[in-house]
């Protein structure tokens, strides 16, 4: 049976972090002080005066940056990606194991073409051609359900709770480190972590011969932490 994937865009494949950190250098000068934000967090909520965790100088200073980034035409097609090879492996493996996959956001709209289209043309320069793009918004477990995913990769331990509570997918979650807290913490959830989006290709990959070999999935669920 084809596995079904989904793939969480930022910090999974492209790399948002940069471009935020670059936008906010270019507007203030010096080293970058903010920590970049997750997309989604500006698409559920676009106010960030409403972070009452964060400074009134940190508000503003990320209101500006994100007001550059809407007034950017096609913002979203401009980003480095993560790993320069992991979109065309994907595509590679979807042809070679017969996946279905699913690229999934929750990106805030910019001028210029939807942020549907702008995530297509951006996959389709770095190898993968007619991608399939949903722009979401809400649960990402949710999204996993209605799709059916077999697997889901993405960089949010929220977003991975999400698949599972809601859905009967199992999450892959990016992290930095193998051994650090973040790791410790999922696996001990029982999310599946790898320490880039090239490690969580080798698990899908093998995971793809669990059919014919039932054992090899035992393994990985020992080894990335599945329960």
């Amino acid at each position: 049976m084809a596995l079904r994937i989904g793939f969480d865009m930022d910090g999974v494949l492209a790399d948002f972090a940069s471009a935020y950190r670059d936008v906010e250098v270019r507007l203030f000068g010096a080293d970058p002080v903010t920590s970049p934000p997750e997309p989604a967090d500006e698409e559920e909520q676009p106010n960030a005066a409403a972070d009452e965790s964060k400074s009134s100088r940190d508000r503003s200073r990320r209101d500006a940056i994100w007001r550059q980034i809407h007034a950017t035409p096609n913002f979203w097609t401009t980003l480095r990606p993560t790993d320069p090879v992991a979109v065309r492996r994907i595509h590679d493996l979807m042809m070679k194991q017969r996946w279905e996959v699913f690229f999934i956001t929750q990106r805030p709209a910019t001028q210029g073409d939807t942020v549907q289209r702008q995530t297509q043309y951006w996959l389709v320069a770095q190898g993968f051609d007619l991608p399939s793009v949903l722009v979401i918004s809400g649960s990402r477990g949710a999204a996993a359900a209605a799709l059916r995913l077999d697997y889901h990769v993405d960089d949010s331990a929220t977003n991975c709770l999400d698949v599972m509570s809601d859905a009967n997918a199992r999450p892959i979650l990016i992290v930095g480190s193998a051994d650090g807290p973040t790791a410790r913490r999922a696996k001990s959830l029982g999310i599946g972590v790898a320490v880039s989006i090239g490690e969580a290709l080798n698990v899908l990959e093998h995971a793809s011969s669990a059919g014919r070999d039932p054992g090899i999935l035992q393994r990985l669920a020992s080894l990335v932490g599945w329960r």
